[in-house]
């Protein structure tokens, strides 16, 4: 047993999460200090975005043939140099803004598979570890938190500091020390190599390949559940994250600094919400768990927005809805970890991960425009309201009632080994708000 493997990855996640982080909040920040208008922050937001559904839809085929060592060091190195081409082309006075969404577009493409290849290693560097499954998955969960909370604090004080570009090199030089952890200490592991059993590539073969992961899933209702709900809430926190909390900062709270420190509070108590689960989380039942979570992390954090003006009472609110964050992310990584078969992992991951990020490209276009049409308050009330339905959900489906226990095998929900979860945007391919 080693855990030289298992500790890489998280620290490889850490390092490439928290320079997300500041990217998160810089690349929006770059675009209202240099155009002045939400519209054209949607508008990138969505270049950033539409190529990760089409990268998660075909990228599960290609992580197993090509090994998902490879595939991660690949993405992670393709993506500082579309980052770091941003602040390089504006110093240099040719950035244009086809050219910005352009380059959004080329990491949106290469970043999820990076993230798909190193999630679904999470059982097999557990096993590896000696570690079990829930306390390693909620450790790589927590340590992924914890990396966007000190990232987004970081990016606030490289904004007001040093400019938006500062920043954004920063970012690309996280994703080189990503890919450089990735490839030195996963090197030799076998579940991280190219997969004997993939065959060649072909058109026919991602088609059936593909085919059967849709069709897992569409058997399995509860998966079929938390991916629609993932995909409408992440739609709703891409809008939040692109667009309505930076315009709401820019223009009530008092700059990116408020920005970064609102996102560190989210992170800070998403990471405690983590930890806590992680300790007593499986004392209670998972759905109820579940439901009171969600419910704190979505609608609240638009409310408070929509009504203040003063970062306090943001502040406590992102406390609460991160605290309620940091739960979901253990519950669902135990629950679809129960119910895949190892072999179907990457294309289920795949075909989950680009459902959960359908959205997702639109929820960041939508709050551009309803802040260009209407104002920052309606925007925010309309999202959150909608946010409010969806977490409801839960309570109202029957197929959720299915989180609490594991099937006996055979049955088309349940496996004996562990998979790889649906995913989002700024993070592992858990399912989770893509604001996290």
């Amino acid at each position: 047993m080693s855990r030289r493997p298992f500790a890489a990855v998280l620290a490889a996640n850490a390092i490439s999460i928290a320079g997300s982080s500041v990217t998160l909040i810089a690349v929006p920040w770059f675009v209202l200090q240099t155009t002045g208008s939400a519209g054209r922050a949607g508008v990138v937001a969505f270049c950033a975005t539409l190529p990760v559904v089409i990268a998660a839809l075909v990228g599960g085929p290609v992580i197993d043939r090509l090994g998902r060592r490879r595939v991660s060091a690949a993405s992670d190195l393709v993506c500082a140099a579309s980052v770091g081409a941003i602040p390089l082309l504006h110093y240099a006075g040719v950035l244009e803004f086809w050219m910005l969404c352009a380059l959004m577009a080329v990491g949106g493409l290469v970043h999820t598979p990076g993230l798909t290849s190193r999630g679904v290693l999470l059982p097999n560097l557990a096993e590896h570890a000696g570690t079990p499954l829930t306390r390693a998955a909620s450790l790589y969960d927590a340590v992924s938190r914890g990396a966007r909370m000190i990232g987004a604090a970081l990016a606030g004080v490289l904004i007001a500091a040093f400019g938006a570009e500062s920043a954004l090199l920063l970012d690309a030089a996280t994703f080189a020390v990503s890919a450089l952890l990735v490839a030195a200490f996963l090197r030799g592991v076998p579940a991280a190599e190219p997969q004997p059993a993939a065959g060649k590539i072909s058109f026919a073969g991602y088609r059936a390949e593909l085919a059967e992961g849709w069709a897992f899933l569409t058997r399995a209702r509860l998966l079929m559940g938390i991916t629609v709900m993932v995909m409408m809430t992440n739609g709703l926190d891409q809008g939040w994250s692109a667009v309505l909390l930076p315009v709401h900062g820019r223009e009530a709270l008092g700059g990116a600094t408020a920005v970064g420190l609102l996102v560190s509070v989210f992170g800070g108590f998403a990471l405690l919400g983590a930890l806590l689960y992680g300790v007593w989380g499986e004392r209670f039942p998972r759905r109820a768990v579940f439901t009171v979570a969600f419910l704190l992390c979505g609608a609240p954090r638009y409310a408070a927005a929509a009504f203040t003006d003063t970062p306090l009472p943001l502040a406590v609110t992102m406390a609460l809805s991160g605290l309620g964050a940091g739960m979901l992310n253990p519950i669902l990584t135990t629950v679809v970890y129960e119910r895949i078969p190892e072999e179907l992992r990457s294309r289920v991951s795949g075909v989950t991960t680009a459902g959960c990020e359908l959205t997702m490209p639109l929820g960041g276009l939508a709050a551009g425009l309803l802040v260009d049409g209407f104002g920052a308050t309606p925007a925010l009330l309309l999202f959150g309201g909608t946010y409010l339905l969806v977490t409801l959900s839960p309570l109202v489906f029957p197929a959720w009632r299915t989180m609490e226990r594991v099937a006996e095998s055979g049955s088309t929900e349940v496996s004996r080994t562990e998979p790889a979860l649906p995913g989002s945007a700024h993070a592992a391919p858990a399912p989770r708000p893509s604001a996290n």
